[in-house]
Order: structure tokens, then sequence, then C-alpha cells
């Protein structure tokens, strides 16, 4: 494609995909887009396992790493609680409550403990000695791209991507959003719309986009929320944007991470099947609706702050997909993921390398269709 964010980064063509999954983030690397590995739910260790695995099965095409880095790091200066702190507190009242929606449902509660310190690493992730390790491998290898997904990249990340020359891209979800990350230095703005999936704001796609545009300046703007086709894709170029950053349609590929319970959830599901909620992660997330997001938007405490909040929810979560997908029909009823508006238009599975080719056709008709109005 005839473009400067193209040439900038080195691939064939402008979509971006956010995954959790390696395969998908080597595939459409390999089919001409940008695969961006989602880091936040690794180990160190873990991540550096993961990017030597797509390091060597890129073809040596672009990818990128995105992390969450808060912006307080610069000012934390050091570690905060430790594993047996951090446990302690978290509130009775909502571990029960977890504990009660599984109950109800019928699936057990015994190894929640476990999970749960299985998971630490996320809130270590997050404090300055575990984020400046995290940058530490990230920049190990050769990547094309570095994201932060909440809030103003902290000026550690930007020095190291500079000196790495590496464009930093950070996610937006409101003009004002964008007007601080424009003046913090990043390369590349991601414009998150209401439609999304995971973590997002209130502003529809189709409003927030040109809004970010309009104070942008140089910085290329990339669309995203809701967008699971080319010709979304294409409509959002015309609002200004220079691509698309999609999550949601991976999903529901035959490399996906989910489970294939989940994955048939989205499959049935209608654009009318997602919630916003604070109840996975202490700040507000789209996902799929279940009988999980239902107790917790009916009956269920105040979420907490990140990273607690996730303490609660995820190893009840994690068990609750296992079981699902062993065929436990209680399990099957709570299954949920971070999934977009999009979802409605997700009908299929197909791999993630003709998701890619199918954007690229799909984009072309629709720009043709709109060169044809100007024809004559």
């Amino acid at each position: 494609m005839n473009s400067d964010l193209c040439r900038k980064l080195g691939i064939e063509f402008p979509l971006f995909a956010f995954s959790h999954c390696r395969d998908v983030v080597a595939a459409v690397s390999r089919a001409g887009g940008m695969g961006v590995f989602g880091a936040v739910l690794y180990t160190p260790e873990q991540l550096r396992t993961e990017l030597e695995w797509i390091d060597a099965h890129c073809g040596g095409k672009p990818y990128g790493v995105d992390l969450i880095v808060p912006t307080s790091i610069q000012r934390q200066g050091g570690s905060g609680p430790d594993d047996d702190q951090l446990l302690a507190g978290l509130p009775a009242e909502h571990l029960a409550f977890a504990e009660q929606v599984l109950e109800q449902a019928g699936v057990g509660a015994d190894d929640l403990d476990e999970r749960r310190r299985a998971l630490l690493h996320i809130s270590r992730n997050l404090d300055s000695a575990g984020a400046e390790t995290m940058l530490d491998v990230a920049f190990s290898f050769p990547i094309r791209l570095i994201a932060n997904a909440l809030g103003t990249p902290p000026q550690i990340m930007l020095d190291r991507a500079r000196a790495a020359e590496v464009p930093v891209a950070a996610l937006v979800g409101s003009k004002q959003h964008a007007q601080r990350q424009v003046a913090s230095g990043v390369d590349i703005l991601v414009a998150a719309g209401g439609e999304a999936g995971g973590h997002c704001g209130e502003v529809s796609t189709m409003v927030l986009v040109p809004e970010v545009v309009s104070v942008a300046g140089e910085t290329p703007v990339l669309a995203a929320g809701g967008i699971v086709t080319g010709r979304q894709m294409a409509a959002a170029m015309a609002m200004g944007a220079a691509g698309a950053w999609c999550g949601s349609v991976w999903l529901t590929t035959a490399e996906g991470e989910r489970s294939q319970v989940v994955k048939d959830k989205m499959l049935a599901a209608t654009s009318s099947d997602t919630v916003r909620s604070r109840s996975r992660t202490g700040k507000t997330s789209r996902q799929l609706k279940s009988a999980w997001t239902d107790a917790w938007e009916a009956d269920g405490p105040a979420p907490l702050p990140m990273p607690l909040q996730s303490l609660v929810a995820e190893p009840a979560l994690a068990r609750i997909e296992a079981l699902a997908q062993r065929g436990h029909a209680g399990a099957a009823d709570l299954a949920t993921y971070w999934v977009g508006q999009g979802v409605g238009l997700m009908t299929q599975t197909t791999s993630a390398a003709e998701v890619v080719q199918e954007f690229k056709r799909d984009y072309l008709a629709a720009t043709e269709r709109l060169m044809a109005t100007l024809e004559g």
C-alpha cells in the first residue's frame, strides 16, 4: 500500500493484530500486516519464550509488543507490596462472591488460591522494577513497535524506544487523551472507540477517529473498536486514520487462544451480546455477556482497583473455561472473554492469514465503490 506508515514500519498493509496468541501474531506479520503481542499476562521469562518463538516463525517480517506500563511508574521508585501483602489485601467479600457464583453453577472453587498465587506476576509487571524488566526483555528482540495499552507511556518507555529506534504507540479513548499523548511524544495513536473489546471508553469509533485525527497533527492514527472487516477499515481511513488496530477478530480464528466453547459463544453472539464492566480488571472493559458478567453486574460488590480485581476474577474465569472445555454445562454458561461489538460480524472460523487476505479484498472493494461515485 502507498502509505508512509507502511514504509516506516516495513509492512505491506496497515492492519495491526493485537493478540495474546503468538501464532496469530506471527501469521499476521507473515501475511503483510503487523502482529502485536499482548504481554501483560506473562512473566518476563514467559515473554522471552514467546518472543523467541515469534521471531523464529514470522519469516523476518516486523512484529510488535503491547505492554501495560503505568504512567506513574516514574514516581514509584521501587517495587510495590510483596505477594503475601497483596493477597492479604483482597477483601473477603469479593473472594466470597466469586466463589458463590462458581458454586451456584456447580463449579468448585477448591483451587482458586493456587491459581491466584500463580497470577501475582501481573501486579509485579505494573510496578517500576517489574515493568523495567519487561521492557528489558522486549527490547532484547528486534521489535518494530512497542505499545502502551493504558495511559501515557512513562518516560522510561519513551527513552528506551528512542534509543532502540522503535516507534511507540499508545491507546486513547478521547480527544483529550490524544492531546496528552502527542505532547508526550508518542509516534502512533490508537483511537479505541467504545465498541472495542477489552479496555475502552464511551465515545464511538465513528466519532472518536476524526476527533483524534483533528488533534494528531503529523502523528498517524490507527482506528480501533468494532473493526472486523476491510470495509470498516476503509471507512476509518476515509476519516483520516492511517490503518486499523484489531483485537477481537482474531479470537475466532483457528489459531486464536480461547477454548472452542468460548469461540462457539462468540460465533453465535450478536453485537448486543457484550457488556462494559469493571468487574474483570477494575477498569472498564468490554466482554462477552454470560452468567458470570450478569452476576457481577446484578449483585457483585464494587470492583477493586487494578490489579486487585484481576486477582479476584481471573483465577475463577480460568477454572470456568477449563471446565467448560471439558463439557461442564454450568461452566459453559459462565464462560466469557473480552470481545468487542464487532463480534456480531464474526460468524465463521478461518485462519489468521485468511482474515488478513479478506481484509485486503474487502478494503479494495470498498475503495473501488467509493471511487465509482466520482466517475462521470
